[in-house]
């Protein structure tokens, strides 16, 4: 029987921490192996509290592009959500732009990556089941760290950062 990876509490990492501090928001960060997918990460996520999130960096047919942050357990239909966001036909952003956007990595995709679209290309979507939660969970641009925030806070890091994100029911689509 394969032992369950240890996760440890550390310092949240810069340029979020100092983020944070300047907007009050307080936040938890812990240390684990690194997850490339949401299953990979199954067998530790239970030790954190809260919503753990799921990403997708899509473009559109006309070139906007989108940032979904849903709960990991959300069914996303791509070919249902453009009519539910008001998009072209959508397709996964490729690694280059998500990296020159986000500043982040596949594997690494995160609503926190928001800090780095200095100029706001990016149009972030929350899944409303997400917002359900007090705590929610995400990659600090790295996939071997989670940071935990309030989930009021993450709506309160995007609009700060000047966005106004667009929150999403799934269950309908």
């Amino acid at each position: 029987m394969t032992e369950a990876p240890k996760i440890t509490a550390i310092p949240t990492p810069d340029p979020l921490a100092a983020t944070f501090a300047e907007m009050g928001i307080e936040s938890t960060t812990y240390q684990h192996p690194a997850v490339f997918t949401v299953e990979e990460g199954r067998g530790f996520k239970h030790e954190m509290p809260g919503g753990h999130t799921k990403n997708l960096f899509l473009k559109d047919h006309k070139g906007k592009i989108w940032l979904v942050t849903a709960k990991q357990d959300t069914e996303i239909d791509l070919k249902k959500l453009p009519a539910r966001i008001n998009s072209a036909r959508l397709s996964f952003g490729n690694a280059e732009l998500m990296n020159a956007l986000l500043g982040v990595t596949p594997g690494s995709v995160t609503a926190l990556g928001l800090i780095n679209d200095n100029q706001r290309q990016v149009s972030p979507v929350i899944d409303k089941r997400l917002l359900e939660h007090e705590i929610v969970n995400c990659h600090p641009l790295r996939n071997d760290m989670t940071t935990a925030i309030r989930t009021e806070d993450l709506v309160k890091f995007m609009k700060t950062l000047g966005y106004d994100p667009l929150i999403v029911d799934f269950s309908r689509l």
